[in-house]
């Protein structure tokens, strides 16, 4: 019976393992192997997979990027999976943001406010909206699940949508999936309670999300086809 803990190697075009994942915004591969695993087992298997590697590192490079923003009137932004044109406006006593229509956000920040202040007060606002949405879905899942709803956070990821801490019983989302629609969101909280069931993403892994969540083939796909961030940050 192969051991539960397993080693996890970050790589650049090799790898060594039997759960292979490959990351934004160039295709990062990772993979997990468990301990038995031999290191020539775990080539050999690698190369067998050399073309899955290497289709999803082209769609990796041709998915459209976002510019590095400085949130000034005229950008494009993200929100829910809509893309909205940002209006700045000075003069207001505290930051914060609005949506206007379906297609304008404004952005209101003091006068005098740089970039760093202006992104701060957007990420802010994508932080509250992220964590009205995913507190419902939490206790809906883990009521379904039947399980105690695990505690949770909200931070900026470069290479996950989501992380579990089974220990823990700690989840961490990443802030982009405010950018992404709202299925995307429900997807990646469905996949991450599912690890408490299932560490690794096997073939059990995939039947309980069949079972709980039989559309969630297509909600990882667009997700994954979503405009990724400027890389850098």
């Amino acid at each position: 019976m192969e051991t539960k803990q397993q080693r996890d190697v970050a790589l650049d075009g090799e790898g060594r393992g039997d759960v292979l994942d490959a990351y934004p915004p160039h295709g990062r591969i990772r993979v997990a192997a468990p301990l038995t695993v031999s290191d020539d087992a775990v080539r050999l298997a690698v190369v067998t997979r050399m073309g899955w590697i290497k289709r999803q590192r082209a769609k990796f490079d041709a998915q459209p990027r976002q510019s590095e923003r400085t949130y000034i009137s005229g950008e494009s932004h993200f929100f829910l999976g809509q893309r909205y044109r940002l209006n700045l406006i000075e003069g207001a006593r505290a930051g914060h943001v609005h949506v206007k229509n379906s297609r304008s956000l404004d952005l209101h920040v003091r006068n005098g406010s740089d970039a760093t202040v202006r992104e701060r007060v957007f990420l802010d606002w994508y932080r509250e909206e992220l964590r009205s949405r995913i507190a419902p879905l939490i206790d809906k899942w883990a009521s379904v699940m039947e399980i105690p709803a695990p505690t949770w956070g909200i931070k900026r990821m470069k290479t996950k949508w989501g992380t579990c801490n089974i220990e823990a019983r700690r989840i961490w989302l990443n802030l982009e999936l405010i950018k992404k629609p709202p299925q995307c969101l429900e997807y990646v909280i469905v996949q991450e309670l599912t690890h408490f069931f299932e560490r690794r993403h096997s073939e059990y892994f995939v039947e309980l999300l069949d079972n709980r969540l039989p559309n969630w083939r297509i909600a990882r796909d667009e997700l994954n086809s979503q405009p990724l961030a400027h890389e850098e940050w």
